[in-house]
């Protein structure tokens, strides 16, 4: 069997099979989606490659993500150039790559960057058989396959994995045909069956993105806001919605012990799974689905949503498909967009932008979250400062108008617990804020109205008289406005 026709099978294999199932029938060189244990003394060695045109390439991320997804880097090639239409690389390295390949016995070639189907296809035929080449939004795919854990993810997962294997089976199907014209047929039908797939799992993300949506609506209705946790993999966002969501020392942050299990909430807005705090873990992807808690945030009750975090290289068709994600950033009426202050200034920025990118717009203010502020120092956190005002200032609003969104930077702590409450106070201005003072005679219309406003959050304060009460209220304007009018609809029964 020629190469051409191995890669064919082997896309069209990864395309048929389901994110989820059992691979331990996978035949060596077979496109599997489900990563080995990092741990598994067994893991498939590989070699990294990259390319870039201006700075040398650093591989250390794309390292961490082969090491996450089950692979042992037994060697890199890197280069320095522009970029080759038929490997990426230019032609003397592509052929280094070969030889590297060849004698360390790697099964996989991990490339750090985003591989045309022709591109992967030449590499393909240059390498040695047998040896897969996987580039990096397929690797990051391998990741989410591992993170998957709910309806939602899942189907996520399948619409990002057959829009990326959707041109690769064409130039599958293209090179079949030009070598023998009676395949085609078949492949036409395996593409038109891709596709189809392609639009059912898009109306499936529909639904479930119509169903958060009033799902929002309903939890704007009984007075909470909305604030979601933004940034890239690995920045401390789950850490920070842990602590938001979980302290109960502070009087800034948190409910009373009895509660936090039982309002919490995976995608779907059903119970989560599991008591204990949400995931936190040194590694990427730890959170692929949109978890929510309750949370007290500046004297606000809130829901506070951990969403997925954002990778730099994925095509935007990936990153369109994680849309749940996308969708409770942008609805969010405050967003935090959390950043790690310890990166080195390069990564910061790099990492900012791809983050900033990613949600483009969204409804309300975000207050960028300098996390791991304890681990920098002063001159380190004036770097961050410096870097982040650096990033914001590249950016085109018309292309991210998100950037008009933008609000003060907030360095943060988990650790020692530093900034927590600059950042309540930060998040409560940032919050959509109505404030009114309502007078009604003190009888059971009155207290049914003043039990709702409680119910809801929105009194801040009551004054009794002999015969009246009066009512200061401060909250959701639309909820604020509610609780106005049942107030006067009680003084005229």
């Amino acid at each position: 069997m020629s190469r051409d026709d191995a890669t064919t099978n082997e896309t069209a294999e990864s395309i048929e099979t389901d994110a989820a199932a059992d691979t331990s029938d996978a035949r060596p060189g077979d496109t599997d989606l489900s990563p080995l244990d990092p741990a598994d003394p067994g893991a498939t060695p590989a070699v990294v490659a990259a390319r870039s045109e201006g700075e040398p390439p650093d591989t250390a991320e794309i390292r961490d993500l082969a090491a996450a997804a089950g692979y042992a880097v037994v060697g890199e090639v890197t280069q320095r150039r522009r970029e080759d239409p038929t490997y990426d690389l230019g032609r003397g390295k592509a052929e280094e790559l070969m030889r590297l390949a060849a004698e360390t016995d790697a099964e996989a070639v991990i490339y750090d960057g985003g591989l045309s189907p022709g591109q992967t296809f030449s590499l393909g035929d240059l390498l040695p058989p047998g040896t897969a080449v996987i580039d990096r939004p397929r690797l990051v795919l391998e990741l989410f396959a591992d993170a998957a854990d709910s309806r939602a993810a899942d189907r996520q997962l399948e619409l990002a994995r057959l829009r990326y294997e959707l041109p690769r089976l064409r130039e599958a199907v293209a090179r079949d045909a030009s070598e023998d014209v009676r395949l085609q047929p078949e492949g036409d039908s395996r593409v038109l069956d891709v596709e189809k797939r392609i639009e059912s799992a898009e109306r499936a993300l529909d639904e479930i993105a119509d169903d958060r949506a009033a799902r929002r609506a309903e939890r704007r209705d009984a007075g909470f806001d909305l604030v979601a946790l933004a940034g890239y993999t690995n920045a401390g966002k789950s850490t920070l919605a842990r602590r938001l969501a979980d302290e109960v020392d502070d009087p800034e942050f948190g409910d009373e012990p009895g509660t936090l299990d039982a309002d919490r909430t995976d995608a779907e807005g059903d119970p989560a799974e599991g008591d204990g705090p949400l995931a936190v873990a040194d590694r990427p992807f730890e959170t692929l689905s949109t978890t929510t808690r309750r949370a007290t945030v500046g004297g606000r009750r809130a829901l506070v949503t951990d969403t997925v975090g954002f990778l730099d290289g994925l095509p935007h068709e990936a990153v369109r498909s994680f849309r749940t994600t996308i969708d409770a950033i942008r609805g969010a009426d405050c967003a935090l967009l959390v950043v790690d202050a310890s990166d080195d200034p390069a990564d910061l920025r790099r990492k900012l932008t791809a983050s900033l990118s990613a949600i483009e717009a969204t409804d309300g203010p975000v207050i960028p979250v300098l996390s791991k502020a304890d681990e920098v120092g002063a001159d380190g956190l004036a770097a961050a400062v410096e870097a982040y005002e650096g990033a914001v200032a590249d950016l085109d609003p018309r292309d991210a108008p998100v950037v008009d969104a933008l609000r003060s930077p907030v360095p943060v702590s988990v650790r020692d617990e530093t900034g927590l409450a600059d950042l309540a106070d930060a998040v409560a201005d940032a919050l959509p804020t109505a404030t009114a003072t309502v007078e009604a005679p003190n009888g059971g219309a009155a207290q049914a109205a003043l039990s709702w406003a409680y119910d809801r959050g929105v009194v801040a304060g009551v004054d009794y008289g002999s015969e009246t009460v009066v009512v200061e209220l401060a909250g959701r304007p639309d909820v604020v406005a509610e609780a106005e009018r049942r107030f006067a609809d009680g003084r005229s029964s």
